[in-house]
């Protein structure tokens, strides 16, 4: 099946919509294939601002009906206690509140942009996914997420190469309490390092600490800023700790 065929089919859908590489393509297939679309973008503690603000930029410029919905996952305390299965819980909270919207917008078809590079059993998300029935049209046409950069390129999106970016909430290990206060400190953090021109790198918590996942050609980057890095994250963390094992972009 193509996508064509799938907008064919589901003429009209509503869209889970993060502002990443994967959902940006669908969204702009479905511009282009079906009746009817909107995207729906879920404003929560565990998305940063820039991710908006990526989700706006190309909802305009594809001319497509977006809807910000504010979800406030830290009320769920399968969430909030951060346990192994948080992933579910969150999706779950986090695609109801869509399929709510969606279904007071007369839509009966709501979307994701799992692709078929997706591992469903590396992705606890993925259960909630089924058990509200969210279809995956780049999943269910086999698209991997190298075919749907290439066709971003293509299509002329400036998402076609955007890094793969994990809500904040992965930077605090299982089982650690997920707080405001903890989720907000990791986005201005990664903030900071981003402005000093490093990509493709994460923040981790570790006790209060920050443990620093840089991809290997980004270590000259790193020795050449390493003042500038401790005197911005000192002013949050105790400590600045590298992890040595990270090899490449995540």
């Amino acid at each position: 099946m193509t996508l064509e065929e799938f907008f064919r089919e589901n003429p009209e859908c509503a869209l889970a919509f993060s502002g990443g590489t994967d959902s940006a393509f669908l969204l702009y297939a479905a511009k282009k294939y079906a009746r009817r679309v909107r995207a729906y973008y879920v404003s929560s503690a565990f998305q940063p601002r820039f991710e908006l603000d990526d989700a706006r930029r190309l909802a305009s410029e594809l001319c497509a009906e977006m809807s910000v919905l504010k979800v406030d996952v830290l009320a769920t305390e399968e969430v909030r206690t951060n346990p192994p299965d948080r992933c579910y819980h969150c999706k779950r909270a986090i695609f109801s509140a869509i399929s709510a919207a969606a279904r007071a917008d007369g839509f009966t078809v709501l979307l994701d942009g799992t692709n078929a590079s997706d591992n469903a059993g590396d992705r606890p998300g993925m259960r909630a996914l089924r058990e509200l029935a969210v279809r995956s049209p780049l999943r269910e046409c086999g698209l991997t997420k190298p075919e749907v950069r290439r066709l971003s390129r293509k299509a002329g999106l400036f998402t076609w190469d955007k890094p793969a970016y994990a809500c904040l909430a992965t930077r605090v290990p299982s089982g650690e309490e997920l707080t405001t206060e903890k989720l907000q400190r990791t986005e201005a953090a990664e903030s900071e390092l981003h402005a000093l021109g490093f990509r493709g790198f994460r923040v981790r918590t570790l006790g209060g600490c920050a443990r620093l996942q840089i991809p290997e050609t980004q270590l000259p980057l790193l020795l050449e800023k390493r003042t500038d890095i401790l005197e911005k994250l000192k002013r949050r963390y105790g400590a600045v700790l590298l992890d040595l094992e990270v090899r490449s972009e995540q």
